[in-house]
């Protein structure tokens, strides 16, 4: 890879030398995608020259896309750029219609196998429980059933617990929310405030608002509610497409819109703080509730935290549901609703379904979010996850067809992956299965007829099992390329 510029005297200049080694060990793999390489200074150790010259190349090497600066964290091999997805713009007769959603055994079966433990795991958007504290929220909970013997082992209030909730309200503050406790409500994980939101806000019939791509879990709520989708365009950079979201208000009754506003499942996307502010006001103009889904807004790969949607809302209708199940602990169940004008309805619902969350893991929660261990934890999911997101869309750009787009994620744990027409995702999962490899195929992200040729892949595990089990799939990708 040469790429030194010369003096007037035709010698390279000393930093364009030490930008074609880097530039060299990148291309050759000894530093690869989304790994961390040496500070500047220990760069400077490492070549014996000085720390102005590999600052100097570190800026070429910036400046030529090859590495990137984070701030407070370091400078990081970028990952491969050539086959970022394209935005899907919709037709003039882009179909806004409310359609029924009808979840057939067939994938019922499917979505049962994606989280088998004894398969690859490359299919479901659970965190690795590797990178998570278990020791010490264990340990937390111990203490904090000793500590409260009598609440831990009583019903709460359907709210949930009170120094939780102020905990919570805490934390809100980085997503751009000021809230009060007693505006929030936990819940047992994201998908139950989200099922919460939707029965607050609909009636069998009604038609809900959805990214398509989208998470199938959503598709079986809505599918269980007795309700209809109006799937709107997801833009791989800036998420839902509003322009043809109030095109649709136009021609199909809808009574909510669901949206993950920060790192989307599938597609990674991020949706602009103008587009949050632009969707969150276009929704009070129609008066129609916005169920905002941010369970993974805490996991960006640099700069601070996204705003939420919530933040630009002004009346109400945004009802913003989290968890710490992509972050801390899955198996707690911890999550919580801000239910703004829909918040009573919400409390009455949550008492019907289960009284209240289970109170010793809202202690142990609560103590752990208290003790300030949650950032510097996240601080290290966050590194751990930029790098992975990197090598699995490395791997994937190395194995699978040329013509293979990927997402571009900047945070969360999954990628979106669009294969060449003809190649069929439902027979790769079926052939993935047969060599022990979960894979989740685009079919489930939809009710139409979309991504037959799309793939979902979990990141938030690298190994050389994972590796090994990308380049197997990105070889099942080439055998079904007519």
């Amino acid at each position: 890879m040469q790429i030194q510029r010369r003096r007037a005297d035709g010698k390279p200049h000393l930093y364009e030398d030490v930008v074609d080694k880097i530039a060299t060990m990148i291309k050759g793999g000894s530093f690869r995608c989304g790994e961390r390489i040496p500070s500047i200074r220990a760069m400077s150790d490492r070549l014996r020259v000085s720390i102005n010259t590999v600052s100097a190349a570190y800026a070429r090497l910036e400046d030529l896309r090859l590495i990137e600066a984070r701030p407070q964290s370091g400078f990081y091999v970028l990952p491969f750029e050539g086959a970022a997805l394209v935005a899907r713009r919709p037709d003039a007769g882009e179909d806004v219609s409310a359609k029924d959603v009808a979840i057939g055994d067939d994938a019922m079966k499917i979505i049962r196998r994606l989280s088998d433990p004894s398969l690859v795991p490359l299919a479901t958007g659970a965190p690795n429980t590797a990178l998570l504290p278990y020791r010490k929220l264990n340990a937390l909970l111990a203490a904090e059933t000793r500590k409260h013997p009598v609440e831990s082992a009583s019903y709460g209030s359907p709210r949930g617990n009170k120094h939780l909730r102020r905990q919570i309200s805490q934390r809100l503050l980085t997503a751009g929310c000021s809230v009060a406790p007693d505006e929030i409500t936990v819940t047992c994980g994201c998908v139950e405030a989200v099922s919460l939101a939707l029965r607050a806000t609909c009636r069998p019939g009604d038609a809900v608002a959805i990214g398509s791509p989208v998470y199938y879990t959503f598709l079986n709520a809505i599918q269980q509610l007795g309700l209809k989708v109006v799937e709107i365009p997801t833009d791989p950079s800036e998420g839902l497409d509003i322009d043809v979201l109030r095109f649709a208000f136009r021609h199909t009754p809808v009574r909510a819109v669901v949206a993950i506003t920060n790192f989307d499942n599938p597609m990674g996307c991020v949706m602009p703080d103008a587009n949050k502010q632009r969707l969150v006001e276009l929704l009070a103009h129609h008066q129609i509730p916005l169920i905002e889904d941010d369970v993974y807004g805490d996991l960006g790969f640099s700069g601070g935290r996204p705003a939420s949607a919530k933040a630009y809302d002004r009346n109400g209708l945004v009802l913003h549901c989290a968890s710490v199940s992509k972050t801390l602990a899955p198996g707690y169940r911890v999550g919580w609703i801000l239910g703004g004008r829909f918040q009573a309805r919400i409390e009455a619902l949550k008492a019907l379904t289960n009284i209240a969350t289970p109170s010793p893991t809202q202690l142990a929660v609560a103590e752990f979010l208290a003790t300030g261990g949650y950032d510097r934890h996240l601080r290290s999911l966050r590194r751990a996850y930029a790098v992975q997101v990197a090598q699995m869309r490395s791997a994937v750009a190395r194995h699978f067809p040329q013509a293979t787009r990927v997402s571009l994620p900047a945070g969360g744990s999954v990628l979106w992956v669009e294969m060449p027409d003809g190649i069929d995702a439902l027979k790769m999962h079926g052939q993935a299965l047969e060599q022990g490899i979960a894979v989740a195929p685009g079919p489930l992200f939809t009710v139409g007829d979309d991504y037959r040729s799309c793939l979902r892949l979990s990141a938030s595990t690298w190994s050389p099992r994972i590796e090994k089990a990308v380049a197997a799939l990105g070889e099942m990708a080439r055998r079904g390329w007519p």
